[in-house]
């Protein structure tokens, strides 16, 4: 089998081997400062679950997925610039547990190196010449909806910063277009390029879209439930950024008059990041909202399993299958 050819058959590392491995050739001798910069964002450890996800969603909608390693890269481009552009919003200075990409070359390039990723990903979704070109056409409209979602969502959240009588589904709403946008994407790409079903495309981004809403809501709790975070950020970003994430707003809501107004000060931005950390973390212990968070994200999860249980790709569907448990399980 060459480097270019994939069986969703494969188990998730070697799935993770593979893409990583076409995107050391194709990115790790880069001698030109523009190519460095998209290199260094995309050569840095992450799990690929885009990617992955396009590759199986491919196989389990009853289709090969031989051909469609650059449409897996694709997707992971467009995810990785949203990454350096948040990033930048954020001033966060760790991305994947090393300095971000304006923290290393400075935001000005930083910028660019993101705006040079997104283009690169149509010219590498161009790259699939076995599949019918009106699926490929398909699939670049499915994949520049995904990232006009990611923008749309980016704005969103904005409106959201230090507002804590925002509606949880305001919030969920924000999710699935920030964060869902690109597992939907992903999977929805994949099913299309395969040929599939109307029916199995639809199944595959049903799958995406509660995939990504309980990914952000673990995501949310990450920083809350250890003194190590698995996300490669700091755990103070989310207050120090006064961003009311789903647990904030579920213990907000459960709080008394007292507990709100510590929930008040501790997202006002005028603690310090730690100290915001630490009370943000006592209270939502004391009302329950980690746990009440946990049990969303794993109903989120459930559905998300449900929906692809008639797809006939019955390897693909088990790889899609673990990466839905591992998105509410990071230490595996």
């Amino acid at each position: 089998m060459t480097n270019t050819e994939t069986r969703a058959g494969f188990t998730s590392p070697e799935l993770t081997e593979l893409l990583s491995g076409e995107m050391r050739k194709r990115w790790s001798a880069a001698a030109e400062r523009t190519e460095q910069m998209a290199g260094y964002a995309l050569l840095a450890p992450g799990k690929l679950l885009r990617p992955m996800l396009l590759l199986a969603s491919a196989e389990a909608t009853g289709g090969d997925s031989t051909h469609l390693l650059p449409a897996a890269l694709a997707v992971e481009y467009l995810h990785v610039a949203t990454l350096v552009h948040d990033d930048i919003i954020d001033d966060d200075e760790l991305r994947r547990g090393r300095p971000t990409v304006h923290a290393h070359y400075g935001t000005s390039d930083a910028l660019v190196a993101g705006d040079f990723l997104i283009l690169n990903m149509v010219s590498t979704l161009a790259e699939c010449t076995a599949v019918p070109p009106e699926a490929v056409l398909e699939a670049a409209r499915v994949l520049a909806t995904a990232g006009s979602d990611v923008c749309r969502g980016q704005v969103r959240e904005a409106g959201l910063v230090g507002d804590l009588d925002c509606p949880v589904e305001d919030y969920r709403e924000m999710v699935r277009l920030k964060t869902g946008a690109l597992f939907r994407g992903a999977c929805r790409a994949g099913a299309v390029l395969s040929g599939a079903t109307r029916d199995h495309v639809e199944a595959a981004t049903q799958y995406a879209e509660h995939l990504g809403l309980g990914f952000q809501i673990f995501d949310d709790l990450l920083p809350y439930l250890a003194a190590s975070p698995t996300t490669g950020k700091p755990a103070t970003s989310d207050v120090a950024n006064m961003r009311p994430t789903f647990p904030v707003l579920v213990g907000y809501q459960s709080a008394d008059q007292a507990d709100r107004r510590q929930f008040v000060e501790a997202l006002s931005g005028r603690m310090p990041a730690a100290e915001s950390h630490q009370v943000m973390r006592e209270l939502l212990v004391t009302t329950g909202a980690l746990d009440l968070s946990r049990a969303r994200a794993a109903d989120e999860i459930l559905e998300a399993r449900e929906s692809i249980a008639g797809l006939p790709g019955t390897a693909a569907v088990d790889l899609m299958l673990a990466i839905a448990d591992l998105s509410v399980d990071r230490n595996r």
